[in-house]
């Protein structure tokens, strides 16, 4: 990552061959946004896309589901919420699209050298390496779209923004499956990775970075605040407290199913990763993607009668996720339980752009960022590091043939009910936290 950036880059303006001024909510801000949605696509293909190989990998390299556990959780994990507060902090003061754009060309070629892994510490580093790349993209992306877009837009923007991440998760299911079963799940690393070099190219050269607080009419102030400031300041809000760690519970349960709910299919129902990323494909496409999207439209409308709307439709889209997890995973009938998978999506995907707007809502803009990463650091360690890793844990220590599926349903329940109690703290705080930043 730039050391020093040059004054030029701190102090950013358009392209001389961009002479139109950027405006709030108008064409060239939904271009950015498809292409940092494309961006979070090609985000998740690359995170998600050893969840649809882990029993092909699980068979070449001989390795225990504690081993793949970690793989699929803290080894990512841990480097990417770590590596993101001090890029967040970067991003703050840099340009957001530059980092961007360097994060996506570094996670993309450690996608595709992990196609040469020989064992498990080679594969453990490559994905070490997917997360520190990762770590650049979402708080830079966050910051860019609140500058784009107004405030009573945000929730839909972002999760406009954050559907990337179903429609990512579900191509990698299909070009993993489809790609594993045809040429193995070496080639599967190299076909998905190595793509992303180009779409780095086009963030480069084609986003253009928008003055900071451009949307709420904040003229620069030059203030600028350190990581220390940010994190103390986030968590020092009852409601951001709340915020991080009820977005962490809940994320427990959806990086355990999206980590494991391909290996319970094949060990459970008897289907080859093809098949099933075939079926995967679309209901995490449309399920998680659309519920997104449908979370964050309906908090945009909902907030302006009831102020803490955002809240309450992630307590309720928690709530809804128990029982269509647990149908999932406990119906015997394979297409049944597979179908039942499509509305636990939606549910498990409602809270996603009314907590990041949230978030963002939270703190002034020159902590936009640094914001994001300290909520995704909460969330991802508690969610992407624990689940995954939790539920391999509990099937090596069950130990029976059925064990997933026991694994699955007990932690996604427990974590779901904490979940929706902090989302529930959230609410009773809110309104006044939001003028904390009036202070600074």
């Amino acid at each position: 990552m730039p050391s020093s950036p040059s004054q030029q880059e701190r102090s950013p303006a358009p392209p001389p061959s961009s002479s139109a001024p950027l405006t709030v909510g108008g064409p060239y801000a939904y271009y950015v946004l498809t292409v940092l949605f494309v961006v979070y696509i090609f985000n998740f293909i690359d995170r998600q896309i050893l969840a649809i190989l882990l029993e092909p990998i699980k068979k070449d390299l001989q390795i225990s589901d504690t081993a793949l556990g970690f793989l699929t959780g803290f080894a990512f994990a841990v480097f990417y919420t770590f590596a993101g507060l001090p890029l967040a902090r970067l991003a703050d003061r840099w340009v957001r699209r530059s980092l961007i754009a360097i994060s996506l060309a570094t996670w993309s070629v450690m996608t595709a050298l992990s196609g040469l892994s020989r064992g498990f510490t080679d594969l453990a580093l490559a994905r070490i390496g997917v997360g520190i790349g990762e770590a650049g993209a979402s708080p830079s992306a966050h910051s860019i779209l609140s500058d784009y877009f107004p405030p009573e837009k945000r929730a839909t923007v972002i999760a406009i923004y954050a559907s990337g991440i179903y429609v990512g998760v579900g191509l990698g299911y299909w070009l993993g499956g489809w790609i594993n079963d045809a040429y193995g799940w070496r080639m599967a690393f190299f076909v998905v990775g190595l793509p992303g070099l180009l779409m780095a190219l086009l963030v480069r050269f084609t986003v253009r970075e928008p003055v900071r607080g451009m949307s709420e009419h904040h003229s620069p102030s030059g203030q600028q605040y350190s990581l220390k400031e940010a994190w103390q300041f986030f968590t020092s809000i009852s409601a951001g407290r709340y915020l991080a760690f009820a977005g962490g519970f809940h994320a427990f349960v959806s990086y355990g199913l999206g980590a494991w709910i391909p290996a319970f299919f094949v060990r459970m129902h008897g289907m080859t990763p093809g098949e099933l990323g075939q079926w995967l494909s679309w209901i995490t496409a449309i399920g998680g993607g659309g519920g997104t999207f449908i979370g964050g439209w309906i908090a945009d409308r909902w907030v302006l009668t009831q102020p803490l709307a955002r809240p309450y439709l992630s307590l309720i889209g928690v709530l809804l996720a128990i029982p269509t997890v647990a149908a999932s995973v406990w119906i015997e009938d394979t297409h049944l339980a597979l179908l039942m998978y499509l509305p636990a999506s939606i549910f498990s995907s409602l809270w996603i752009g009314p907590a990041f707007a949230t978030a963002q809502d939270l703190v002034p803009p020159a902590m936009r960022a640094m914001a994001s990463a300290v909520f995704l650091f909460i969330t991802t360690i508690i969610g992407m590091g624990a689940g995954p890793q939790t539920v391999g844990i509990l099937n090596d220590w069950i130990g029976t043939p059925d064990a997933i599926r026991y694994s699955l349903l007990s932690s996604a329940t427990i974590m779901n009910l904490i979940s929706a109690w902090f989302f529930w703290k959230v609410s009773k705080t809110l309104l006044s936290d939001l003028r904390a930043k009036e202070r600074l």
